[in-house]
């Protein structure tokens, strides 16, 4: 079997943390907890005829002063960066992040969650914003972690991504 290193990605609040729970366990929770450092989770999953053990580390969220640790990069696969739908400044914050990132470790594979897609009418991201993702040439994913939403559909994506180069 595979193991494959993922970073989860994104500002404070953006929903990292139920996203990866949603993804694993199928659970969301209305609480909110900030991540201190790093949440490490596991999933087992099949893309093609191979078994892949995802390692996900939910990073925690990007402060205005908080660098993210290079020791918690290393050694990762891929990325997963999240967008909070409702807060057009998280896109600006991860990109910043995402930057940082490729500096430290180099090119990794990654896909762009908007999240929050059960508040859609509460979405205030602009067709500009929208427009800079897609230039990216990026898998992007309207995601929620409330309702499950494009969650399993966009972990499994970054894996075969992951295992196809």
């Amino acid at each position: 079997m595979l193991q494959k290193k993922i970073c989860i990605l994104g500002a404070a609040g953006a929903g990292k943390t139920s996203l990866t729970a949603q993804f694993v366990y199928s659970k969301f929770s209305e609480k909110y907890l900030s991540t201190m450092g790093v949440k490490i989770d596991r999933k087992k999953v099949v893309v093609g005829d191979t078994q892949v053990n995802l390692m996900i580390w939910d990073i925690h969220g990007e402060e205005k002063f908080k660098k993210i640790t290079s020791s918690y990069l290393r050694g990762a696969s891929g990325l997963v960066m999240v967008v909070d739908g409702t807060r057009p400044e998280t896109i600006t914050i991860a990109k910043e992040i995402l930057q940082r990132v490729e500096q430290d470790v180099g090119d990794l594979p990654y896909v762009w969650l908007l999240n929050k897609a059960d508040l859609v009418d509460e979405w205030s991201l602009s067709e500009r914003h929208l427009n800079d993702l897609k230039e990216m040439n990026k898998p992007i994913y309207h995601t929620s972690a409330k309702t499950g939403e494009h969650v399993e559909d966009s972990f499994l994506a970054l894996a075969e991504m992951l295992l196809l180069g």
